[in-house]
């Protein structure tokens, strides 16, 4: 692992990742993909005075809207060998509001700029070794959180793409966690098409499990914030055994990465019912992970929402 690319690299999981990688007596050059300057040039200096090195750069990009991927990718110089795809969370204030790209804006910090970030640089032969996904356990369902399992009636393309562009809640009160834990299943499932796509490269999503440290308590209104991030999530869920370090969750994240035992198109998580753990492949615990055509039927609803890669090139020589 000489060069890495991390989405959502100012903070939390993300900042984490780039410290632990950058640690790496073999990195040499570590991309810090955000979409806010002042915040990045900040986690630049932190870094770099935490590792000792001079090997990480900016690129500003914003996740939820792919024309800012197009753009941003233009500017790494250099293939990258790890691509993280951190960035996420339930998309603001108005998660289920559609984007100008006609999807939600929770799936569209989580999913729909990822998948765009993937396929442009595999367009641009700009990627070598390992694409990861940071998934999550919402995408199986958190009963301790009150999170539902998505299920779907027939998981074909269009009713992926009703998760997509939010008619999926149409005539029915909209749930902002499901719609998250959607979102985290279809790209999960979307990574696993890709993988089988293209096989000379691992491509793999993985859990950081339940982490303190994050911003995560900032989706949460104001009381209950203050108890997640100040009480619940450094003091109760700990002796609860369920949650681990901001540095236990990141790392999972570099072991697959740097560990060639973590499989290409293989979603790890904890274990059944865990937050925390050992990490194992969901498909065991949701078989539909490893149905191809239930793989593919997800990568086709998500690019049902991207342009066409010869229109991309043509945007791009106009541009």
């Amino acid at each position: 692992m000489k060069v890495a690319l991390i989405t959502g690299a100012n903070a939390g999981i993300g900042k984490e990742v780039a410290r632990q990688l950058g640690a790496l007596e073999t990195a040499e050059k570590i991309y810090l993909a955000c979409r806010n300057e002042e915040k990045a040039r900040a986690a630049k200096a932190d870094l770099e005075a935490r590792t000792g090195k001079s090997i990480f750069e900016i690129v500003l990009m914003d996740v939820s809207d792919p024309s800012s991927v197009r753009a941003a990718i233009q500017s790494i110089r250099r293939p990258v060998d790890a691509l993280v795809m951190n960035a996420g969370g339930i998309g603001g204030k108005e998660p289920l509001a559609l984007t100008k790209d006609g999807v939600t804006q929770v799936f569209a910090l989580n999913v729909l700029g990822h998948v765009e970030l993937l396929d442009g640089l595999l367009r641009s032969e700009k990627l070598s070794g390992t694409a990861l996904y940071v998934g999550s356990e919402a995408a199986r369902g958190v009963p301790k959180m009150r999170i539902k399992k998505p299920t779907f009636a027939s998981s074909s393309v269009d009713e992926f793409v009703s998760v997509c562009n939010g008619q999926f809640f149409a005539g029915k009160k909209g749930d902002i966690w499901l719609a998250y834990g959607q979102a985290k299943y279809l790209a999960a499932l979307s990574m696993a098409a890709a993988a089988r796509k293209n096989p000379e490269l691992r491509i793999l999503t993985v859990s950081p499990g339940q982490t303190s440290g994050t911003d995560a308590p900032n989706n949460f209104p104001g009381p209950l914030r203050v108890m997640l991030k100040y009480f619940i999530m450094p003091i109760v869920a700990p002796l609860l055994g369920i949650v681990h370090s901001l540095e236990t969750g990141s790392k999972r994240l570099v072991d697959a990465i740097v560990d060639p035992a973590f499989l290409s198109g293989t979603f790890y998580a904890s274990e059944e019912k865990a937050l925390t753990g050992p990490l194992v492949d969901q498909s065991a615990i949701s078989p539909e992970l490893r149905d191809s055509t239930i793989q593919d039927n997800a990568w086709e609803a998500v690019h049902r929402f991207l342009p066409r890669p010869a229109l991309v090139q043509e945007q791009a020589a106009v541009g």
